[in-house]
């Protein structure tokens, strides 16, 4: 797919969102990396949904997708992503205010609320890729995603100095960044200017818009999906219990903290040349290389309880959900056309952060009742069940060409 936009334009689109993530996108390693501790703090004796504050920011995220899809059709991509922003400023005044009054379930919504303005970064990627020429679009997704190496400094640093701000309500502070986060976001996101609606090329998917179950069926779109979910969920089902993994093990809070910090960096640092390896080697075979550093992630932790060893495998687990998401989210964009685009992001992030949800859901009962051993367990025959499936594809393509 191309567009009315000239290669420096949609540089300087893919530059704005990166910035915008930078911001606005630390206010999930925020959200992640004490959602569950919080909650800890909050329950009584039974610890089994300490992680459900985090469940909640997924299932916000989930539900957020599809509205945002919808406002951004409606009102434009500048004031929708604009008022995502504001929304992530609202989940965490709410969440700090939940704190106060220490009441778990309104913390759980809190952190739902702040998902929903979460669901508007995660379409970022897609946002710059629309606005991108066909050979800069894999690159665009890298630079939004680049923006995350910025959020995972500044979102877990924001942890450590303001978690205790708001003492004896621990945690609080570390929401009330929140509320200055998603306002610095808005400010950079309203000066967007106003995208070109695309237009296909030659070499891109092209006639009227197709009903949904026709582009869904297609195989290369499902291979794309399950390898997304799968990458995605994976990662959230082993990073939500991490730090709740890293106390029980005697590590401190900031120990805990510090480990989702080098595993956000892990998760957006290569996006730097991501996009460069996917044109030279190919999706599948990065999506192939994400799962497989997955599996490494998986050996490493269970290798022992050692703090390196915790960190190493977040920074694994982060770097293969790079690859594995972004290039799966490059094969899925050559799935649709442009007049389909809102309707299949919105579907997709809706279905991908149900899976995520549910996945973090579980990795907190997973861990209460199996321990941390278990989580790494299960991910070694699902990333094996998706590399079946890529190796199943590449035969396939093969074999007709």
């Amino acid at each position: 797919m191309s567009d009315t936009l000239d290669l420096g334009e949609a540089k300087r689109t893919a530059a704005t969102f990166a910035i915008s993530q930078a911001f606005v996108g630390a206010c999930a390693p925020i959200a992640i990396s004490i959602g569950g501790l919080a909650g800890h703090y909050l329950l009584g004796a039974d610890k089994t949904f300490a992680t459900l504050p985090v469940t909640g920011y997924n299932v916000g995220v989930a539900l957020g997708a599809l509205p945002a899809a919808m406002l951004m059709r409606a009102i434009g991509r500048r004031y929708g992503f604009s008022t995502g922003a504001l929304i992530s400023s609202v989940g965490g005044a709410l969440a700090a205010l939940a704190l106060i009054q220490h009441n778990f379930w309104f913390f759980v919504v809190a952190l739902a609320v702040l998902g929903v303005g979460g669901s508007f970064v995660q379409q970022y990627r897609f946002a710059a890729a629309d606005a991108a020429p066909a050979i800069f679009k894999p690159k665009a997704i890298s630079w939004v995603l680049g923006g995350g190496v910025f959020a995972a400094i500044i979102g877990p640093q924001a942890v450590i100095f303001t978690k205790d701000m708001l003492q004896p309500v621990s945690f609080a502070g570390a929401f009330i960044s929140v509320v200055a986060l998603g306002i610095i976001g808005a400010g950079i996101l309203m000066t967007l200017r106003t995208l070109p609606v695309p237009v296909e090329d030659a070499n891109a998917p092209s006639g009227a818009e197709r009903p949904m179950l026709e582009i869904i069926s297609q195989p290369r779109f499902l291979i794309a999906f399950v390898c997304a979910v799968t990458t995605y969920a994976l990662m959230s089902f082993v990073m939500t219990g991490a730090p709740l993994a890293m106390i029980s093990c005697g590590h401190s809070l900031n120990d805990a903290t510090l480990g989702i910090s080098w595993h956000v960096m892990a998760m957006f640092a290569p996006s730097f040349f991501t996009g460069r390896l996917i044109v030279r080697f190919g999706k599948e075979k990065i999506v192939a290389t994400g799962l497989i550093l997955l599996i490494g992630c998986a050996i490493v932790a269970l290798s022992g309880l050692a703090l390196w060893q915790f960190w190493f495998a977040l920074i694994l687990l982060g770097v293969g959900w790079n690859f594995g998401f972004i290039g799966a989210t490059a094969m899925l964009t050559d799935t649709y056309r442009p007049s389909e685009k809102n309707k299949i992001q919105g579907v997709h992030d809706f279905a991908l952060f149900t899976t995520v949800a549910i996945a973090s859901f579980a990795s907190g009962a997973t861990l209460n009742a199996y321990g941390w051993d278990m989580l790494n367990w299960i991910v070694l025959p699902v990333c094996a069940l998706c590399l079946l499936v890529l190796l199943g594809q590449a035969f396939v393509v093969r074999r007709n060409s």
